[in-house]
């Protein structure tokens, strides 16, 4: 799952490959040791060991440079970089401070301040910055793309538009705001251009390096009757679950289908029409012809609104697992003939990847705030959230979900629930792929793929209902209308 693409860096135009870079770092370090006080020697060799994933040198590379120069905002900001990059924001933000007491007129640093505010959801504060920005440098991309990104977060869609294609004006490779501008195409329902745009993704940085070294052509949807075909599944494992729709899809076109899936999905997928072979990803992969990351699979259809596959269900758990959960959910509570609700309150972390993590912390709510939800006693509520902590779940929503080794089992467990009520992760995907009812709780500025304005989905037409916040960070009004959907459809222990 991917949230915009923000950007505070320093500006360094199409990075070179990796071996080009370490042969750059060792001239630059020849050039340090032969002129040690040489700033913009070590400036660069640092921006290069950043690059290169040594960040702790490219640190002390640019601390060195600032006791030559305490007052170079250069320096100031790409040692915040640094930080923000290792996730630490406070030190970021100190830095930058310090780059503006040292240059007041350095767009940069206000780009890079207005960056660190959006990812503290200081909106109107981050634009203010961005607007200073591109007062001091009107052709100013990453400023222009960061101000899409807030824009977009606000609901001002058309504004976010206008900016990234700006930014791609100026700078035609531009990834991260091709990519941004997908995603907000996306959002506001137009796909035709929204899945071109998308497929930018494997240039920004926050994808580059996942790119698969293929040399067999992808598959762009033409016949191909006979050929293999690797569908590889990509970023969270929600997207597999959503986009694994289209693989019947492809195997009905006359090729002989592969899905390449991390281990959790493994067994689950198996149960796909038109698969031949599924493979954990880190295995070896068999002979192909042609290959397609799943989230490229609505691209490749020409997708659009109107013609999203359907109809639901299109994934199912084996029946015999079924039973054996169901016997479980008897056992963990003799007697109590209740309806079932899973409950999940929180996503994968991602704690490597700052901005996706700070996504993260937007679309989790924690336990705490869905805790009102629990004193209806009409129903009976099952933790699905994995992993969570012991202190955390109240004993009556039982620890099952803690012995489910993979999404099949998952499955196997929400076959047997009535609803099942999560913020956007992979469980909402796959109960509402499965035909389990689905209310999802989700954020103000939510991902492209649930649109705007709406309290349905085109992709889960008959099994999901959102329920939004009406502020960024604002789940309690979201808690009480879920309180209220709950009294109202469970009366007297029916079911919906």
């Amino acid at each position: 799952m991917e949230g915009a693409s923000g950007t505070a860096g320093v500006p360094t135009g199409s990075m070179p490959s990796a071996e080009a870079i370490r042969r750059a770092i060792l001239r630059l370090e020849g050039a340090v040791a032969d002129s040690p006080t040489s700033i913009d020697a070590r400036f660069h060799l640092g921006v290069l060991l950043q690059a290169d994933g040594r960040r702790d040198e490219a640190v002390a590379q640019y601390r060195q440079a600032l006791v030559l120069n305490p007052f170079d905002a250069h320096l100031h900001n790409a040692l915040g970089i640094a930080h923000h990059d290792a996730g630490d924001m406070a030190q970021a933000m100190s830095c930058f401070e310090d780059a503006l007491a040292s240059d007041p007129d350095d767009p940069q640093a206000h780009n890079n301040m207005g960056h660190l505010l959006q990812v503290e959801n200081r909106l109107d504060d981050a634009l203010a910055f961005f607007d200073w920005a591109l007062a001091l440098r009107p052709d100013y991309p990453e400023a222009l793309n960061n101000s899409g990104v807030v824009r977009q977060m606000q609901g001002r869609l058309d504004q976010a538009v206008a900016l990234y294609r700006r930014a791609v004006a100026l700078r035609p490779d531009y990834a991260a705001a091709h990519k941004n501008l997908g995603m907000t195409l996306l959002a506001a329902g137009q796909y035709e251009e929204g899945w071109r745009e998308f497929e930018w993704r494997w240039q920004d940085a926050q994808l580059a390096g996942a790119r698969r070294p293929f040399t067999c052509p992808q598959w762009r949807g033409e016949e191909a009757p006979g050929r293999i075909v690797l569908i590889h599944g990509e970023q969270g494992y929600g997207d597999s679950l959503q986009f694994c729709r289209y693989i019947p899809l492809v195997a009905e076109r006359g090729l002989r289908v592969v899905v390449e899936v991390p281990q959790p999905l493994v067994r689950l997928m198996r149960r796909l029409p038109g698969v031949e072979q599924v493979v954990a990803h880190g295995q070896a992969l068999p002979p192909f012809d042609l290959h397609c990351p799943m989230m490229s699979l609505p691209l490749a259809f020409g997708t659009t609104l109107a013609t999203i596959p359907g109809p639901l269900p299109y994934l199912a758990a084996d029946p015999a697992e079924v039973e054996i959960w169901r016997r479980r959910l008897v056992l963990a509570a003799p007697g109590d003939n209740r309806p079932l609700v899973g409950l999940v309150w929180a996503g994968a972390a991602r704690a490597g990847t700052p901005d996706v993590a700070v996504a993260d912390r937007r679309r989790s709510m924690g336990l705490a705030a869905l805790m009102p939800l629990l004193d209806d006693d009409r129903v009976r509520f099952i933790s699905l959230q994995k992993d969570a902590a012991e202190t955390e779940v109240p004993p009556g929503l039982g620890g099952l979900i803690d012995s489910a080794v993979d999404f099949a089992d998952t499955a196997a467990l929400v076959s047997n629930l009535d609803l099942v009520i999560s913020v956007d992760t992979a469980v909402a995907h796959l109960a509402a792929a499965m035909g389990v009812s689905v209310w999802l709780l989700n954020r103000f500025d939510s991902c492209w793929r649930w649109l705007r304005g709406r309290d349905d989905s085109p992709w889960y037409p008959t099994t999901l209902r959102q329920f939004r916040q009406a502020r960024l960070g604002d789940w309690g009004d979201v808690v009480k209308s879920v309180r209220a959907a709950l009294a109202a459809t469970f009366t007297s222990g029916n079911r919906p």
